[in-house]
Formats: C-alpha cells, sequence, structure tokens
C-alpha cells in the first residue's frame, strides 16, 4: 500500500528537523570550540632539578616525571625537558625540544637563580636599608628574566602551570632561615606574574612541606617527588586548566594530610 504524498512529504520533513537537532546538539553552542580529548593529554615538564630529580634519588625510587605518568588519566602522557642546574633563561632552549603533541607545560625556574646569589647573603650591609636595596635589585634582575620566560612559553593553545620555590632543607638553621626570607623576594616574582597572566600555581612551598620531602638540601626526594606528581596530576586533568583564572594548587595527595 502506498503512502499518500502528503504524508510522505511529512515524514521526510520531520525527519529533516529531527536530523538537524541531532547534529546541531553533537555541534554545541554557535562558535564553541571543540573540548580538548581527555584521552590525548601530553604533559611536559620544564625547568630544573625540582621537576629532574632522578640525579638525587641515586636508584632509591622513581623520579617526578615516573611517578606523574602513573598519576595522569588512561591515555596521558609526561615527557621530562627539565634539566638540573636550570636557571629561567635556560629554559627557552629546551622549550626549542617542546613535543609538537603537547598539551600542558609545567615550570619551575628560579631555584638556581637565587642559589647563584647566595654569596651576596653573607656580604656586609651598611644598614638594613642597604640590604633591602641589594635584594631589591637581585629581584629586578630575576623579575627581567623570568618574565622573558614567560613571554617565550606563553602560548594561547598550551596551559601553563608555575611552581614557586619551596624552603630548602640545610642542616645550618641560621642558613635555612636567611635563605627563606631571601627566597620569598624570588617567590613573590613568580606569584605576581602568574597572577598578573592568569596562570596556575603549583605552591611547593606548602606541598613538599616535611623533612621527608627532601633526598638533599634542595632536591625532592620520592615521597616529595610523588607530592609534586600529584598535585601536576590535578592540574593538568582538572576541567579548564586554560581558564584564564589563576588557581593555587597547594595539596600533593594524601601525604600532605
Amino acid at each position: 500500500m502506498t503512502a499518500p504524498r502528503s504524508l510522505t512529504s511529512s515524514r521526510r520533513a520531520a525527519l529533516g528537523v529531527s536530523a538537524a537537532v541531532t547534529l546541531a546538539a553533537c555541534a554545541g553552542p554557535a562558535g564553541a570550540q571543540p573540548a580538548r580529548r581527555r584521552d590525548a593529554g601530553h604533559v611536559v615538564l620544564l625547568g630544573d632539578s625540582v621537576l629532574d630529580n632522578s640525579g638525587y634519588l641515586q636508584g632509591s625510587g622513581p623520579d617526578v616525571v615516573a611517578q606523574l605518568r602513573t598519576r595522569l588519566p588512561a591515555g596521558w602522557r609526561a615527557t621530562l625537558a627539565a634539566q638540573g642546574g636550570a636557571v629561567a633563561a635556560d629554559v627557552a632552549a629546551q622549550l626549542g625540544r617542546l613535543p609538537a603533541d603537547a598539551t600542558h607545560l609545567v615550570i619551575s625556574a628560579g631555584g638556581n637563580n637565587a642559589a647563584r646569589q647566595e654569596t651576596m647573603l653573607g656580604a656586609a650591609a651598611r644598614s638594613v636599608a642597604d640590604g633591602l636595596a641589594r635584594m631589591a635589585g637581585l629581584r629586578e634582575e630575576f623579575a627581567r628574566e623570568y618574565r622573558t620566560m614567560l613571554d617565550a612559553a606563553s602560548r594561547p593553545d598550551l596551559p601553563l602551570a608555575l611552581c614557586t620555590i619551596y624552603d630548602p632543607r640545610f642542616t645550618d638553621p641560621l642558613r635555612r632561615r636567611i635563605t627563606v626570607a631571601a627566597l620569598a623576594t624570588f617567590n613573590d616574582v613568580i606569584t605576581r606574574e602568574a597572577f598578573a597572566r592568569g596562570l596556575a600555581v603549583i605552591d611547593l612551598r606548602l606541598i613538599c612541606n616535611q623533612d621527608a620531602d627532601f633526598a638533599g638540601p634542595t632536591g625532592p626526594s620520592v615521597q616529595g617527588g610523588g607530592k609534586i606528581a600529584a598535585a601536576v596530576a590535578e592540574w593538568a586533568a582538572s576541567p579548564d586548566p586554560a581558564r584564564g583564572r589563576s588557581e593555587v594548587f597547594v595539596k600533593g595527595g594524601k601525604e600532605n594530610r
């Protein structure tokens, strides 16, 4: 039996509307960008030995990048481009070796910049103001170098997180107190730049908060590396790490509780 022409036309029109609605629903709102695939993440670690900590471990356990790979979502990858001893200016060369499919960048830089200035902390000063003026000069020098690094690293399609410089575990209590106070100047640069640019901050001062987090005065242990990896994974797998609004990550998993 043949359906009437008017009924056939109505059915075709209804099917056409249904298909259009389905396609529109799949496409999402007009002008919306396609969501980044959650199974295609590739996190790249840049900077210094905080992220390239295998030298501190001497085979005692997995380094930061190895622990990160176990904490990322299934199908994600992690690449180590950081290098022990690097200062902020060295990150530019590391960026030159950036994998083409990188989706997230993490930078830890500044600790070695500060370490190179440690002799200044022991220099005589005519007054407190004189000492502060010297620190201000170091801060301004580091700020210029750090901004240049961020200008090179910032890409509109790559979420970026910055690590603060953690408190070192020197055995000499006075040296430790003085260094922590001096590092506040460098950390101020890092956090100001992160907030001004809407970047995430991984605050290692709060994440690596136990002596057991260190394999040496300035190097993360297996435990500390695990905390760092947990914080990086939490940031990278968050719903929108490139939201353009700064967020501070201060927990490195259950070890911090």
